[in-house]
């Protein structure tokens, strides 16, 4: 399950077909960052500003959003936390340079990265909800990545611990992005696939040491 992932740098944004996002956005995501989406508005795709964790609208604050970073399409239709924002199908996408995920062949757990190997950005499926607090009435936009069986996959089955089901993002083509922003329960299956081993490929990549405190 994917809980880390790298936004696109600025340069890369102009592959994606948009300007730059106007608004600040975590350089590195984790759960309760704030990300760039692409959204549909009057049929014009997008960027807005969201909490990476869905925050359903019946919640009572955002701690909720370091648990529901990832919705299983299998059972997405029916969990209280995501099933409104599916049924009113809020669809949206999710930009990325790469993203993280544990490998254990060495025995240990570490983290490798997920990218294409023209190291051109990716867009994956999400689906998104609104949140209103109180008793400010602030509405914070947040969203979940779906995620699907891949313990077929090539490379997605090498990762998390060797007793774990393996899933994998949706990633969803340049070709049918705004298709996915309209997407329908009769046409939906279309777009829900793992994606082609061989655009992609991954390495070890761990984390930077944190800097040391000094004095």
């Amino acid at each position: 399950m994917c809980a880390n992932y790298l936004p696109p740098r600025v340069d890369q944004f102009t592959s994606l077909g948009l300007p730059e996002p106007t608004f600040d956005f975590a350089s590195e995501a984790y759960p309760s960052s704030n990300c760039p989406i692409i959204m549909d508005v009057n049929d014009e795709m997008v960027w807005r500003q969201t909490m990476f964790g869905l925050v359903p609208s019946w919640s009572k604050d955002t701690s909720i959003s370091k648990h529901t970073y990832n919705a299983r399409f299998e059972t997405v239709s029916s969990k209280p936390s995501y099933r409104n924002a599916w049924r009113n199908g809020q669809f949206a996408l999710v930009p990325m340079a790469a993203f993280y995920e544990p490998n254990y062949e060495s025995g240990n757990a570490e983290r490798w990265s997920i990218e294409r190997q023209d190291h051109e950005p990716f867009t994956v499926a999400a689906i998104y909800d609104t949140w209103k607090s109180n008793p400010d009435q602030k509405i914070i936009r947040s969203f979940s990545m779906l995620t699907i069986n891949a313990d077929i996959h090539p490379l997605m089955r090498r990762f998390h611990k060797p007793e774990d089901e393996k899933r994998s993002l949706v990633v969803i083509p340049p070709e049918h992005r705004r298709d996915w922003l309209h997407a329908t329960e009769h046409n939906i299956m279309e777009f829900i696939e793992l994606f082609d081993t061989n655009s992609f490929t991954a390495y070890n990549s761990p984390r930077p040491p944190k800097p040391k405190k000094t004095d």
